[in-house]
């Protein structure tokens, strides 16, 4: 979780750091973005009158992480990275226009771009900086039954020990590790100019390819479970993805449940929405 008075102080700040990167890179930063987080973005009109997009992140690992991730991309079906500092964690991104993201695309039609994006991302990783691995962000549930001393605290005990055990049987059966995004999500892909849709936000992860499925099969949340069959829904995604990629059902159906509780476990640690919705899809997954 973010201390408080950091954050305070960042956002203190966070004007003249908007005039010192509009000075710097000559920019002349437009009216932000609406339903941000935590983070600043806006878009930007550069000197030679194209457009694109300032991003200052609250100066953390992640945010930096999501630079390396965005260097080694280098705009292979995802935004581009124009600058970057990585002291104060500001971005110069490409501008994604028209930016409709898949929230509100057909399920059906949402899982095959998804399913024709993906693959263009992944590329071994060949550079030097300190990703983290799949096995890294496993270490949530060792973690969080050492919160609750052995227990799993308002989570069904049954489903966090099954997560837990499939995450750690797929570990060991891994194929090769390839730099994932790590949170491939409908609303981290964007309909685009330069090619029909291009991912953003990448989390920047180490780990096999079937990964990369579990965040796009616990989305939309919490809309997902408002669907009218979601299980259906949910064998329909599994039965494409199986389809399309060659990927095997039972690793599909594994990593999905699995990540779907370690993201509950997730929300719990930093006070997030969702985990009840989370597990549902996990429930769901389960029963396939």
């Amino acid at each position: 979780m973010i201390d408080s008075e950091l954050y305070q102080s960042w956002l203190n700040a966070l004007p003249m750091l908007l005039r010192k990167y509009a000075q710097r890179w000559r920019l002349e930063i437009l009216v932000p973005f609406e339903n941000l987080s935590y983070n600043y973005a806006a878009p930007v009109r550069c000197t030679n009158s194209t457009s694109a997009v300032i991003k200052i992140a609250f100066p953390n690992d992640e945010a930096r992480v999501e630079i390396a991730a965005l260097r080694h991309f280098d705009g292979r079906s995802m935004v581009r990275l124009h600058k970057y500092n990585r002291a104060d964690c500001v971005f110069l991104l490409e501008r994604v226009i028209p930016g409709g993201s898949l929230w509100k695309t057909d399920d059906e039609q949402a899982t095959n771009i998804f399913l024709d994006l993906m693959p263009k991302l992944w590329h071994p990783y060949l550079g030097d900086y300190h990703f983290s691995r799949v096995e890294d962000w496993g270490k949530g549930f060792s973690r969080f039954k050492k919160r609750y001393v052995g227990g799993t605290g308002i989570l069904d005990r049954k489903l966090v020990d099954k997560a837990e055990r499939v995450f750690d049987e797929l570990l060991a059966s891994s194929d090769d590790a390839v730099l994932l995004h790590g949170d491939l999500h409908h609303g981290n892909v964007l309909s685009a100019e330069r090619q029909s849709y291009l991912a953003i936000d990448p989390k920047g992860v180490l780990g096999e390819q079937c990964y990369e499925v579990g965040a796009f099969l616990r989305n939309p949340i919490p809309d997902l479970l408002k669907k009218e069959n979601p299980r259906a829904m949910m064998m329909r995604r599994v039965d494409q993805i199986v389809e399309r990629l060659g990927f095997d059902r039972q690793r599909v159906i594994g990593w999905g449940m699995s990540q779907a509780v370690l993201a509950a476990i997730w929300c719990i640690e930093d006070n997030a929405s969702y985990k009840e919705e989370l597990m549902g899809c996990a429930e769901i997954l389960y029963s396939l």
